[in-house]
């Protein structure tokens, strides 16, 4: 991914927007059980610094405390799961399907296998995490 590359995307009804200057990964997928039950199947995330993400409409935007450890940011008005911030990070991490293509991004890597849901197999040949990476 190019050093200057950037994204753009929105939520479904468009009310929340963001630009993500120099996404600082690939496509990492998540398939811890609070993932998966957020968005009905597992994530598929990039991430950025703080400093390069820029999100319109922040009343549009609500955040829930899944855990002691981190926060998930989805829009108030239709839903849509949009973000993912460990407590104290300087990153965020963005769920890829809000953005609009083309992106640039490729899959890298599945973290937390150990515990995927029971009705899908990994079989794209990415690099496999039993926990986090």
């Amino acid at each position: 991914m190019p050093a200057d590359h950037s994204v753009t995307g929105r939520c479904l009804c468009g009310r929340v927007t963001l630009v993500a200057e120099c996404p600082g990964r690939d496509v990492v997928y998540c398939h811890c059980s609070q993932c998966r039950r957020q968005s009905g199947h597992f994530y598929a995330a990039t991430d950025v610094l703080d400093e390069h993400l820029t999100i319109g409409d922040d009343d549009a935007l609500a955040w829930y405390a899944a855990s002691d450890e981190a926060k998930r940011g989805f829009c108030r008005h239709c839903g849509s799961a949009l973000f993912w911030k460990a407590d104290g990070s300087a990153r965020t991490s963005i769920l890829v399907g809000c953005l609009d293509a083309p992106t640039g991004l490729v899959g890298t890597s599945h973290i937390f296998t150990a515990d995927k849901g029971d009705y899908y197999e990994l079989d794209d040949g990415l690099e496999r995490h039993s926990g986090d990476a």
